[in-house]
Order: C-alpha cells, then structure tokens, then sequence
C-alpha cells in the first residue's frame, strides 16, 4: 500500500467487488422474498455495498479545489444522468412500465439516483470539507434528522443524497495511511471476513423484511411506519453497523492485480448499462420461472458476474464511451 499503483489496484479491486455485487443484489431482488436464504444475503449488501462506492468516491474526490473540477463533474457526471434519464424514460415506455412517455430529470429512474447524489455530494464539498469533521458531524446530524421530514424520497434524490452523503464525506476526509491501517492490522482478512459472516448471521436472525427500506435511504421515516423519536436511534445504529461493515469489506480487499482487476475502472459502465438486461428479464420471463431461479445460487452468481464481465470489457468501453463519457 505504500505506491500509487498498489493503491490504484487496490481500489480497482475493490470497485470491481462493489460492482459485482450491485449487479448480483439486483438480479436477486425480484426473488429475494422466495428464499430466506437470498434475503438475508440481500440485505447484508445493500447494507453496505452503495455505502462503500460512496466513500471510495469522496475518497477521489480530494482535488475537488482544483480548477475545472466543477465543470468535470458537470461532464462526467451530470450530463451522464441527464443522456441515461431520458434513455430511462423512453425505455421505460417501450417496455409497458410507464403508460406514456415523458421526460422527466427530477425524478431519478431507478439506479441513476446515484449519479445525481454523487453531483450533489461534489458540490456539498465547498461547504462541509472546510469544516473537516466538525462537517461531518453535521452531515450526520443532517442524514439522521432528514428522514424526519416527511415528503422527502425520489425527488431529486434528495433523501439519499443527504442520508448517504456522512460516507462521501468521511472518504473525503482519510487518507492513505487509514488505508493501509486497515489492511495491516493483523490477521486483516480473517478479520474482515468475520465481521460479514457475523454480520450475514445477525442479520439472519434478527433482520426484519419490513425493514429494507432502511437500508435504501429513500424514503422518510413516515413512509418507513409511523414516527417515532427511536427513528434517529435507528439511523445511528445504522451508520456505526455500516461503517464496521466497510472497515471489514476493505480488509479483505486484496492489494495485487489481476487480469479482472481493470474492469474496476468500468464501473460506470457495468452500472449504467445493467440495469437494462434485469428490467428486460423482468418483462419477458413470468414470475413464476423467476422463482424457479430462486435457490440456484450458482446460476445467479455465474450470470452476475458475466453480466460484470461483458459490460466491463473493453469492447463496451469502446462504443459506448462517447455517450457516457463524451469522448470519441
């Protein structure tokens, strides 16, 4: 960990891992509640694989003082959302899921939320990096009070931009040598590995079904259930498993490349495009032979990490990138 390369395959590394598995809890959510087993799983990563993506982002985000790195966002991350909403909206038509066709960019279609948050979260830097971590207690206190509010949710991302936005925040403020703390703590992958296997067992036992919703930060705490002073309780407990989580994700990182490990710089790719495989599943293949799939584990880990593969390939990359990236 002590060369920029190391750390750059390092985070490759682990933004291939995330990615797979925003692919992998995607393809399992439609059959997440005909097995007990695939619930639990699911709900062990979106507990903290988003989270995760997000604090690698703030982490690259350090040079957010330079200039034109306003107008690199706007480039790279914006317009991307504005291109993959409209094609959202018109692919959204074609396949019978909204009655009619209508543009509309303050309602983030499905995974293109993060994209809009991720613009917002380079923007909250010019006010919160100043403040250090005075900034991001107040980002805490923000993203545990938000859900208070009741008509917060989709619009704009707007609950998950505040919610999430502590994680951006704290990748922002570590450094290297956090890092590489974590990976040269002793036994550093036994002891990751550990944290999510008790983490999966917890959850098996104790995480109620009602409660995904919690773990999507989008929605307030009034369309979670009813109100209560406990909500805040919650959201804090939330934060502190989440965080112990990701120290223990990146602990099993591994530092070494491998020939995969370049997909880590497609993540984009893999998450924009994904989406539009699962949704055409979803449509034409019935319920039932969807639950059919639900207990062939292998099947749904072999299609998911195919999925990763032939979206992160540098065939994709090539023919897709003007349109994601705006460059020929």
């Amino acid at each position: 960990m002590s060369t920029s390369s190391k750390r750059n395959l390092y985070f490759d590394n682990a933004k291939l891992i995330l990615i797979f598995l925003v692919v992998f809890g995607h393809v399992i959510s439609p059959l997440k509640n005909h097995d007990d087993f695939l619930f639990t799983l699911y709900s062990v990563i979106f507990l903290f694989h988003m989270p995760a993506f997000i604090l690698i982002s703030g982490y690259f985000a350090k040079g957010y003082r330079k200039k034109g790195y306003f107008l690199k966002s706007v480039k790279k991350i914006l317009l991307p959302y504005l291109i993959f909403q409209a094609i959202y909206s018109v692919f959204y038509y074609f396949n019978g899921e909204e009655p009619s066709l209508t543009f509309d960019f303050l309602q983030p279609h499905w995974t293109l939320w993060f994209l809009l948050s991720l613009f917002c979260w380079n923007v909250l830097l010019y006010g919160f990096a100043k403040l250090r971590w005075l900034g991001l207690i107040i980002a805490l206190i923000i993203g545990i009070g938000i859900g208070y509010i009741e008509d917060i949710g989709g619009y704009l991302s707007l609950s998950r931009t505040f919610v999430f936005f502590p994680y951006f925040l704290l990748g922002y403020l570590i450094e290297a040598k956090h890092i590489a703390w974590i990976k040269n703590l002793k036994h550093s992958t036994i002891f990751g590995i550990l944290i999510l296997m008790s983490t999966f067992l917890l959850f098996s036992v104790s995480f109620p079904k009602g409660a995904v919703p919690w773990l999507l930060g989008s929605s307030s705490y009034a369309e979670m259930g009813n109100v209560e002073w406990m909500d805040s309780i919650y959201r804090m407990i939330q934060y502190f498993l989440t965080l112990v989580v990701i120290i223990g994700f990146l602990a099993i990182v591994p530092s070494k490349g491998s020939k995969i490990t370049v997909i880590g710089q497609r993540t984009l790719y893999i998450y924009l495009f994904h989406g539009f495989f699962i949704k055409l599943i979803e449509t034409f293949v019935s319920d039932d032979t969807l639950e059919s799939f639900s207990q062939n584990y292998l099947l749904l880990l072999i299609f998911s990490f195919a999925l990763c593969l032939i979206l992160g390939s540098y065939l994709i990359k090539k023919y897709t990138r003007p349109l994601i990236e705006l460059r020929l």
